[in-house]
């Protein structure tokens, strides 16, 4: 039975690969950071779940800020394959903490990368680069071979982390690869997220919870792919007889304003009636356009995206409206649009 250890198993793409690996027989651990309230709810159900129970699923409190309990899980774990998801992850907040951001997203996989050297462990090793290293775009669609030119602290923090990775395999020999993903959603995908925040608004409008969507550029197109399939991706990479670095994209790239059309559309619901702009929410540099070439990744590890923008636009919807339907129903309101 292979072993994984998660950074970052409570968010969107944690819970997915964890529920990857558990379907293939892993043992899979995962490092939560510890707080006053439980925030686990995305793998929660992986508990419940009679053919694991928790047999094979562990989590481990820890903090990829302390070196000295990543070196002491190392040792403890002795894991096959170690996925480093964890990070201060939102583009748009990283310009307000961007020590922060440097610190988690960037120095915390040097922390890791030298927890591995550090033990000795042969484990292989995957990075979660990001899109927005490309920011100011030199290239469409970006590939494997595209100059970065990131536009927010995060994307420096991912460009760091990327080029460590890179060293670190190439200065003592690591099995360390760079899954260089662009954007990738799911209803597990955080309320600040922008794709997120318009399905789920979306929904709650048409419960008559709220009345507005509030957002920033309309104009800004990101290439949107399904995080449950994203995932695989991650998993091929450390399949592979020598590590690499691979763009993990759909190849198509769509507006904000074509995700409000679809995602209200789909509601029954005029967008046109419902959006605010706010101008705290645009970046102090954007980022105008990303598409990702996954023609390396089709080639090499057999993968490609499978769910298009709509499909994946209305699986986000169709969540968000059963989460609406229920806080209706244990609120007491009453709302016929929703036919419940």
């Amino acid at each position: 039975m292979k072993k994984a250890l998660i950074t970052g198993i409570t968010g969107q793409d944690g819970s997915y690969l964890a529920e990857l690996l558990l379907s293939k027989d892993y043992e899979v651990h995962g490092i939560i950071r510890r707080a006053s309230t439980f925030n686990t709810e995305r793998i929660d159900h992986l508990y419940q779940d009679p053919h694991i129970n928790g047999v094979r699923l562990f989590l481990h409190y820890g903090d990829i800020s302390d070196s000295t309990n990543l070196i002491q899980l190392l040792y403890r774990l002795q894991p096959d394959e170690i996925y480093h998801l964890a990070a201060q992850s939102h583009v748009r907040v990283s310009f307000d903490i961007p020590e922060y951001t440097g610190d988690v997203t960037g120095l915390g996989t040097i922390r890791i990368l030298e927890a591995i050297r550090e033990t000795g462990l042969r484990a292989k090793f995957y990075q979660a680069s990001s899109s927005e290293m490309y920011g100011k775009v030199q290239e469409v669609p970006q590939r494997e071979t595209t100059p970065f030119y990131p536009r927010s602290p995060y994307g420096a923090a991912k460009l760091y982390s990327y080029w460590l990775t890179i060293n670190y395999r190439e200065s003592y020999g690591m099995f360390a690869c760079n899954g260089i993903l662009f954007n990738h959603e799911s209803p597990r995908r955080g309320e600040t997220f922008v794709t997120r925040k318009v399905t789920r608004t979306a929904a709650r409008i048409k419960a008559g919870l709220e009345e507005k969507v509030y957002l920033g550029n309309l104009d800004a197109k990101r290439d949107w792919g399904y995080a449950k399939e994203y995932v695989e991706a991650m998993w091929l990479m450390l399949q592979q007889e020598e590590p690499d670095d691979y763009v993990i994209a759909t190849g198509e790239t769509h507006s904000v304003r074509e995700l409000l059309e679809e995602t209200f559309s789909y509601a029954g619901l005029d967008w046109r009636k419902h959006l605010a702009i706010d101008e705290r929410y645009y970046r102090p540099a954007e980022v105008d356009l990303l598409i990702g070439d996954p023609d390396k990744a089709k080639r090499k590890l057999g993968w490609e995206a499978k769910t298009k923008f709509k499909d994946l636009v209305r699986l986000m919807v169709d969540a968000d409206m059963e989460t609406a339907r229920k806080e209706v129903h244990m609120n007491g309101y009453h709302d016929s649009s929703l036919k419940v």
